[in-house]
């Protein structure tokens, strides 16, 4: 695939270049909680508007369901990007209307206009691929006839959308620096993969990994399951898991994991104690329990002490590792043990290690712990994950034709 070095090479002064940045922050009502997002676009930016192009972003914010709402206004990513680029940064009223026209006709050479909120036209996210055809035919009419386009929001590339996939079929396209380290990292996850290969997999519903469980199973060396899904996994092995979080139509699947698991020599390890909590809440009582004696008016809301000490030592051999959720609720202090854990030992390890984006990337910054501790921390979880099932990304693909 053509990258932004190669765009570059071919010149981009006076030429407007469409990118496809990921910029879907967390918001406190207007406020970013986390800029992660918007910081990780700016080396692709900056490379752009050094070189003399005139940029036109375009991003998404939440699920508004296909038309205008303030709820999802890109406002606040339009005022922290300009903050961060130490330039004022256009914010079109639209997406494609008068607004955006006018918007992009007013850049100067190394100047950058945000469009609004790409899914506030239903068109983006049709299943039609006509009427996403007709809104990329759109977005490649406001960057001309010598325009181009660079995709450089992975968290969006396993969407076939029309700014993601639709319109680099209408525009000289190019993968952007962070689509193209993602796709390196993971392909090392992959190919040649140095071993120990162990996966920490976590968050709230084991029904979200059921693809990247069974695609690894035949790659990992050791699977560590913490998170709300490991309740599902322990109530499978027959222990009563209270009023933890359990997917009891995922049980007969689970099932199946742990005996492919023992079938491959894939050692697939869960917790032995958990903190079993009166309730949902930050100041919820809890008393640490072995996983075997989880009182039925109880639910868990993080490992154990054990199973910390357990899952440190699982890593501590380990060549290779790609964590992927949460080990319980890390929001709330008291319930962020297990989740600093096994992170502090990913940055204390020598291991190649991959941070596979969504609350996993997020905790890691809430946590206070090195970034630069982790090999690469991903900006899309749920692509990470797509890619590690062994599923094409439609906005990968499309850079590669």
């Amino acid at each position: 695939m053509k990258t932004l070095d190669d765009l570059i090479a071919e010149g981009v002064s006076g030429r407007r270049v469409l990118v496809r940045a990921d910029l879907n922050v967390p918001l406190d009502g207007s406020r970013i909680t986390d800029d992660g997002r918007v910081r990780a676009s700016l080396p692709t930016i900056t490379a752009l508007t050094g070189a003399g192009a005139r940029v036109v972003v375009a991003a998404h914010l939440g699920r508004p369901k296909g038309e205008p709402d303030p709820a999802f206004s890109l406002a606040p990513v339009a005022a922290r990007l300009g903050e961060l680029l130490g330039a004022d940064v256009a914010l079109a009223g639209d997406v494609v209307g008068e607004s955006a026209k006018a918007t992009v006709a007013a850049l100067t050479d190394g100047s950058v206009a945000l469009l609004e909120n790409i899914r506030f036209d239903a068109r983006e996210t049709s299943k039609d691929e006509a009427e996403r055809s007709a809104l990329a035919d759109d977005l490649a009419a406001l960057v001309g006839a010598d325009g181009a386009f660079v995709s450089d929001g992975f968290g969006v590339v396993h969407r076939k959308q029309a700014s993601v996939y639709d319109v680099a079929t209408k525009l000289p396209h190019y993968a952007g620096g962070l689509v193209l380290a993602e796709v390196e990292v993971l392909r090392r996850l992959t190919e040649d993969t140095a071993r120990p290969y162990v996966v920490v997999l976590g968050g709230a519903k084991v029904s979200d990994k059921l693809g990247v469980i069974a695609n690894l199973l035949a790659k990992v060396d050791r699977l560590l399951i913490g998170g709300g899904m490991a309740y599902t996994f322990l109530r499978a092995q027959g222990h009563e898991v209270g009023k933890s979080l359990l997917q009891e139509d995922q049980l007969e699947q689970v099932a199946g994991f742990l005996a492919e698991a023992e079938k491959r020599g894939v050692e697939l390890v869960l917790p032995v104690d958990v903190l079993a909590a009166t309730g949902f809440a930050e100041d919820a009582d809890y008393e640490t329990v072995p996983v075997d004696a989880i009182p039925a008016d109880r639910m868990g809301l993080d490992i154990g002490p054990r199973t910390c000490e357990l899952f440190v030592s699982k890593l501590a051999d380990a060549k290779t590792v790609f964590w992927n959720g949460p080990m319980g609720v890390f929001e709330f202090p008291r319930f962020a043990r297990g989740t600093n854990a096994v992170a502090s030992a990913l940055v204390e390890s020598d291991a190649f290690s991959v941070v596979g984006g969504g609350d996993s990337a997020a905790a890691v910054r809430l946590l206070g712990l090195p970034e630069d501790g982790f090999s690469h921390i991903s900006t899309g979880g749920g692509a990470s994950l797509e890619f590690l099932e062994g599923k094409e990304l439609p906005g990968v693909a499309v850079l590669e034709s």
